[in-house]
């Protein structure tokens, strides 16, 4: 697995577009959000459909072809600077297939943001554009709105990367102790699952540095997740395993042994509680980059900053 291009850090009065590729989005949420970014000096913009709701699939931030429009538009448009994706839920793989890769690939690299659902963008924007990508908070989340952790790191990540290089939760502890050096790559367990067997999905994490979490999930639903990943040969040679958050899943003492049973014999590091995710002040970690695990001192070195 080779380390991916890195897009450009943000500078202060860079126009960031704000897109929906998944779930509908909060009015209020989203108009606090970008008080966040205007905050910062940036220069949000809001795409066309991102207040939309399907008229049939209320689960949904309007049509398939318009989110789709959306992220391609803000992609393709030499004013825009980085791309920010509102919130998760559901629909980014339903779009996916949607974009013209030719054209936003000559558009250039630029930053992406979001996680959750987006996992099925960040695998895309992999295989398909080669870039590097943020897995962090989105511009209308809770965690976004309500934690400085979270917008510190956020914003530290976009506008001074070299100053994250070191990425520690502070509270992680070694299920299997160990170093590893790889790529990382990863996002929520149940879309990386999903991805399995589709046109923009990696056929193996050979070599990276696999980052894993989820929310509001039963365990024996995890468990399965976790057992098609293996099955289909996801996880061979993988070069170690970062747990974040499982937020709204069971406790975690009772979740903990079937994470134990379905990767500690993978024999690579594998450390948990590591902060990012779906759980209350989450890091942003990304993904593409070269970095070292040490599970023991809960440490994500990168080789360097991940944006340049």
């Amino acid at each position: 697995m080779s380390e991916l291009t890195r897009p450009a850090r943000l500078a202060p009065g860079a126009r960031v577009a704000v897109v929906a590729p998944s779930g509908p989005v909060p009015e209020e949420r989203l108009q606090a959000g970008l008080d966040v970014l205007r905050g910062w000096d940036l220069d949000p913009v809001v795409a066309p459909h991102v207040l939309d709701r399907h008229q049939v699939f209320d689960y949904l931030a309007g049509t398939d072809t318009d989110r789709a429009a959306d992220l391609q538009a803000a992609w393709c448009d030499p004013s825009v600077d980085a791309v920010l994706c509102a919130r998760g839920g559901y629909g980014a793989q339903r779009m996916t297939d949607l974009l013209d890769w030719e054209a936003m690939r000559a558009a250039g690299p630029k930053v992406l943001v979001g996680f959750s659902d987006i996992t099925a963008l960040h695998e895309a924007f992999a295989t398909r554009l080669g870039l590097v990508t943020l897995h962090g908070p989105m511009a209308a989340g809770i965690d976004f709105l309500k934690n400085t952790r979270a917008q510190e790191h956020l914003k530290a990540t976009l506008f001074a990367p070299e100053t994250v290089r070191v990425i520690a939760s502070g509270g992680s502890t070694p299920m299997v102790p160990g170093r590893a050096r790889g790529v990382t790559l990863g996002g929520c367990l149940a879309l990386l699952a999903a991805e399995l067997g589709t046109p923009h999905a990696r056929p193996s994490a050979r070599g990276g540095l696999l980052c894993l979490e989820d929310v509001g999930e039963e365990t024996y639903r995890l468990d399965r997740y976790l057992t098609q990943l293996l099955r289909a040969g996801l996880l061979d040679g993988v070069g170690g395993v970062l747990l974040g958050s499982w937020h709204e899943c069971e406790p975690y003492e009772r979740l903990r042994p079937m994470l134990a049973d379905r990767l500690g014999g993978l024999g690579v590091p594998v450390v948990e509680d590591f902060g990012f995710g779906h759980g209350e002040g989450a890091l942003t970690v990304p993904f593409g980059v070269m970095a070292e695990l040490d599970a023991e001192a809960g440490t994500l070195t990168l080789d360097g900053p991940a944006l340049r």
